[in-house]
């Protein structure tokens, strides 16, 4: 009898902690499931469509509806300077919500098309034109601009990135001028397997909302191609270029310290862009 309360005792004992283990069991996988994430407010929109006004006006743009989505596509902002058409608030919207939720700048796409992955107009609610970039703060994508009815194609892209570059250091590049790509704080590592996959596929090395590497190859004659943003690093080791291409033999003469230091790193037939 004198063992009775101490059994009792060991009973409620044991009935309490494993009261207490199921509690944490239940509490702990459910703190594991969340997760803290960075969000674009009405100020942040504003903001960036400030930016975007502001470039606008001083590249004398004829007029540019810009549209300001969230990490989920929905409008947040949306602003139509004077001149411009009444489609370009449909068509914006069209491309901040292709930008933010496929996180690349729609001009990707709209490349991806014009070299024949024509399946891709199928895709509903999908804008693939050039003027869609993805905002981008700490290295998280919180929302998307999209800038339809400027002077050009790639106006409404430098409208969208200066807009974009508004939430990088005091929303300004090494130039000074909004939308520049901003300076670099620090190298970026990119795994030799990672490129050599890059190259096979002919795919990007590196995208951000300023600019992109992309790394494809050439093994045979083809199409002359005319970049007006891009800049070419080019490795030739084995044959020759074209003698009837004196713009390709000027330009590789214009890029030869490029390609001289950029030789060691580059496989046969590389091209970055």
């Amino acid at each position: 009898m004198a063992g009775q309360p101490r059994k009792e005792l060991m009973k409620i004992f044991t009935s309490t902690l494993l009261a207490i283990l199921v509690a944490i069991s239940a509490v702990a996988p459910a703190h594991a499931q969340i997760v803290e994430k960075k969000s674009l407010n009405l100020d942040g929109a504003k903001k960036a469509i400030a930016a975007a006004v502001d470039y606008a006006k001083k590249n004398n743009a004829p007029g540019g509806v810009i549209a300001i989505v969230d990490e989920g596509g929905n409008l947040m902002a949306l602003e139509r300077l004077d001149g411009s058409f009444a489609m370009g608030a449909t068509i914006s919207i069209g491309k901040a919500r292709t930008a933010v939720l496929f996180k690349k700048p729609t001009r990707f796409f709209e490349e991806l098309i014009n070299k024949g992955r024509t399946a891709m107009t199928a895709v509903d609610g999908f804008t693939p034109l050039i003027g869609g970039i993805p905002i981008i703060v700490g290295g998280e994508v919180v929302g998307g601009i999209g800038v339809s009815g400027a002077a050009s194609a790639n106006q409404d892209e430098e409208l969208a990135l200066a807009g974009a570059a508004a939430f990088s250091v005091a929303g300004r590049g090494e130039s000074g001028q909004p939308g520049s790509t901003p300076p670099a704080t620090g190298a970026t590592f990119i795994d030799s397997k990672n490129v050599s996959a890059a190259f096979a596929k002919g795919m990007p090395l590196l995208e951000t909302a300023g600019y992109k590497v992309h790394a494809s190859r050439r093994v045979e004659p083809g199409q002359a191609e005319i970049h007006t943003l891009d800049t070419d690093v080019i490795y030739v080791v084995d044959g020759t270029l074209p003698r009837s291409s004196q713009v390709e033999k000027q330009s590789m003469r214009r890029r030869s310290r490029l390609t001289k230091s950029a030789a060691p790193k580059l496989k046969a037939g590389r091209h970055i862009r």
